[in-house]
């Protein structure tokens, strides 16, 4: 074999290599391909290895995961005429469907730039429309505004808006120093407001605590009086119990005795008016007034 057809035959197979080295294509699963032949869409490709026609066939890969782009630092002016620097990021994806991947290369020229222009201009939008006071104390209604209108203009373009972050508001220096002022002294009214709060309630307590002692303190006065005055009548009862006991025992020992009393009474009576007495010839005086008195004066008999 001469040198030329070895050398033809090196060709050709160098020519089958670039050639196959130009008709075969991955996909990874990060993102899905459109191909195009002759500048006119064809298919649709899928994760994997694509075959193309060399020359007439063009793979274009399109990436499917979460995006974010920073919509840049702008002056925005506020409805109270403060220049705020407002800037905003976007997250946001293609999604993964034929429809859309064609969408997002054949609808707009660059979703990504025009993502951040779109973001630019609806934040001046809506930030214009409110005070720097407003703005910054509104960042979830910014943020909600935000993502209905870029979800709303990328529609059209497969994009799918997965969220919207208000990055940060900085209003002027001087702005932001008086602001700085007012909140510090806010706080500091907070402040005094909730200690005077605490010593109130701490007011309150000892007072109650005082008159719950005070309150202890008479009933104990209360119990301690009613305590004596029970014991008082007790002890009148008691005394006035004896005392009847003792009246019922004399009425007892003297309706046994009326006759007794009568004698004692009668020589009470005589002695008293020095009465004359009858002495019998055969009795003593001592007899007859012990016989006069109910007293037995013989003496018992010896046995």
């Amino acid at each position: 074999m001469s040198g030329t057809a070895i050398s033809i035959i090196v060709l050709a197979a160098i020519l089958v290599i670039w050639l196959l080295g130009k008709s075969i294509r991955t996909v990874r699963p990060t993102s899905r391909g459109l191909i195009e032949r002759l500048g006119r869409y064809n298919r649709f490709a899928n994760p994997g290895i694509i075959f193309l026609i060399p020359f007439i066939e063009h793979l274009v890969r399109v990436n499917i995961t979460e995006n974010m782009i920073d919509a840049g630092l702008q002056e925005i002016i506020t409805s109270d005429s403060l220049n705020a620097q407002v800037d905003a990021q976007v997250y946001f994806k293609v999604r993964s469907d034929e429809e859309d991947v064609k969408a997002s290369q054949y609808n707009v020229f660059n979703y990504m730039l025009q993502i951040v222009a779109l973001a630019r201009t609806t934040l001046r939008n809506i930030i214009g429309t409110m005070t720097l006071k407003d703005a910054n104390s509104e960042r979830g209604k910014i943020n909600s505004a935000l993502y209905n209108n870029l979800s709303t203009e990328t529609k059209s373009w497969g994009l799918e808006i997965v969220r919207t972050e208000l990055k940060e508001i900085n209003p002027p220096a001087d702005v932001q120093e008086t602001m700085n002022k007012v909140v510090k002294a806010s706080n500091e009214k907070i402040a005094a407001i909730d200690f005077a709060t605490a010593r109130e309630t701490q007011a309150d307590g000892e007072r109650r605590a005082a008159i719950k002692v005070a309150e202890g303190q008479r009933q104990a006065a209360i119990l301690q009086a009613e305590g004596q005055k029970q014991a008082k009548v007790l002890v009148a009862d008691g005394e006035a119990q004896a005392i009847k006991l003792v009246n019922e025992a004399a009425d007892l020992y003297f309706k046994g005795n009326a006759q007794l009393l009568r004698q004692l009474q009668a020589v009470e009576t005589s002695l008293t008016n020095n009465s004359k007495i009858v002495v019998p010839t055969d009795s003593s005086l001592v007899n007859v007034i012990g016989g006069l008195a109910g007293i037995d004066t013989h003496p018992p008999a010896m046995k």
